[in-house]
């Protein structure tokens, strides 16, 4: 016998030559060294990963415990920090809409072009009517059915507003509140205005409005008939207008005719401005209360390219000139704002029979004041005006508020002809 070395230091008595029985045994004794000397690695590991482990939450707790500011500062800085990456990311993914969408409308534009070179000359000239609105991006903007009657024994001309049909879409529900208003131009000493009709594309109007034209006058005269989008709070839109010169008119027949929409000339008459005022009518004391709330885009009437505007407002019984109030002057600007509040008692027996004339003046210290512009409310208004006189009988107790576009004082002039003044005892006036 001789004495045999493992690999784990340990020595083992082994025989040369000996049976299988002792050989088995030294091997298994070896085995099991070696599976012990294997399963004592894991556990090593195992117990230092541990270590590591608990030991990485102490080092964040220690520099979070070293910062020389407070938590909630870091935390501020991680948030800015986020809110900073979330706005540059917003910004790229914009900029990146915009220049995809630029690239998609310059292809577009290229293609159209590419059309127009490989187009004829044939086809070109055999547009016919189209060729004005070629190369134009004109909208369609619907169709109106009017009529037309001159009657030279009486020198009056009778515009009928009809119909419309297929107008453009200006409010956000897809649909309109269409109204209608005509004048004569150039004179334009009357402009009637058709009533407003609520969510329609394809209004009936079925109006008539009668102007005192001579024949001379007719001859170098132009229908106008514009249609607009009402909005009470803000400017009415114009959706689009037809526009009929009356010297190639055959008057031996009345005209009635469709035709379609056009864009609004550039070269409208002046724009006076608007106004904006609330009514407020309380029956059971029979009080009218008019609020004067602000003006815009006033026309500039002194050299310095400003005004100073200050409003009338008056109050008349069959058509007999009353009372009136006026608001305080406002200094060098054309969009002032008021705000003042009058009130006249009006019996309800009366409330029909009264008109409301609002004017804009500019004042100046040295020579007559001039007047800016003016409306008319009523039972004999047309338009806006009586649409807003019919909205406050229609809720007592209750302000309405509406802008009006101003119109000359020689156009309501010759519509509501005032006579002189008439005292009334009953009725006092009375500014709040």
């Amino acid at each position: 016998m001789r004495p045999i070395a493992s690999s784990s230091g340990h020595r083992f008595l082994g025989v040369l030559g000996s049976t299988p029985a002792s050989c088995m045994f030294v091997f298994q004794n070896a085995a099991m060294i070696n599976i012990t000397s294997t399963a004592s690695t894991p556990l090593t590991s195992v117990t230092q990963n541990s270590s590591n482990s608990t030991a990485a939450p102490g080092f964040i707790d220690q520099i979070l415990h070293d910062l020389p500011f407070p938590l909630w500062v870091l935390y501020a800085i991680l948030a800015a920090g986020g809110l900073v990456i979330l706005v540059v990311i917003c910004l790229c993914i914009c900029c990146y809409c915009k220049r995809k969408k630029s690239r998609k409308k310059k292809k577009q534009h290229q293609l159209e072009l590419k059309g127009l070179e490989a187009a004829s000359g044939a086809a070109l000239v055999g547009s016919g009517s189209d060729d004005n609105r070629y190369g134009s991006n004109q909208k369609k903007r619907g169709k109106l059915l009017y009529s037309l009657d001159y009657q030279a024994t009486k020198t009056e001309l009778t515009v009928g507003i009809k119909q419309a049909a297929e107008l453009m879409a200006m409010d956000l529900g897809g649909s309109s509140d269409p109204y209608v208003k005509v004048y004569i131009s150039p004179s334009r000493t009357k402009t009637y205005e058709t009533k407003v009709h609520r969510n329609t594309l394809k209004p009936l109007f079925n109006e008539h409005f009668t102007f005192q034209v001579t024949r001379s006058v007719l001859a170098a005269s132009v229908v106008v008939m514009q249609v607009f989008d009402f909005d009470r709070f803000s400017k009415h839109d114009i959706i689009g207008e037809l526009r009929v010169d009356l010297s190639s008119v055959d008057w031996n027949h009345v005209i009635e005719e469709w035709q379609d929409l056009s864009d609004p000339l550039k070269c409208e008459p002046e724009d006076l401005g608007e106004i904006c005022i609330s009514l407020r009518y309380v029956p059971a004391g029979g009080r009218l209360t008019v609020v004067v709330l602000e003006a815009r885009n006033l026309k500039s009437m002194d050299l310095g390219g400003s005004s100073d505007p200050y409003v009338k407002v008056q109050l008349a019984l069959d058509k007999k000139k009353w009372k009136k109030k006026k608001t305080s002057i406002k200094k060098k600007t054309l969009n002032p704002y008021f705000n003042e509040s009058f009130s006249f008692d009006v019996p309800f027996d009366h409330i029909q029979r009264v008109h409301l004339v609002v004017s804009v003046w500019d004042h100046d210290a040295v020579s007559r004041n001039d007047t800016m512009g003016k409306i008319f409310l009523g039972s004999d208004a047309s338009g806006n005006q009586l649409m807003h006189w019919a909205d406050m009988l229609a809720n007592p107790r209750r302000p309405v508020g509406q802008w009006h576009t101003l119109l000359t004082a020689e156009q309501v002039n010759s519509t509501l002809v005032l006579k002189k003044k008439l005292a009334l005892p009953k009725m006092i006036s009375r500014q709040r």
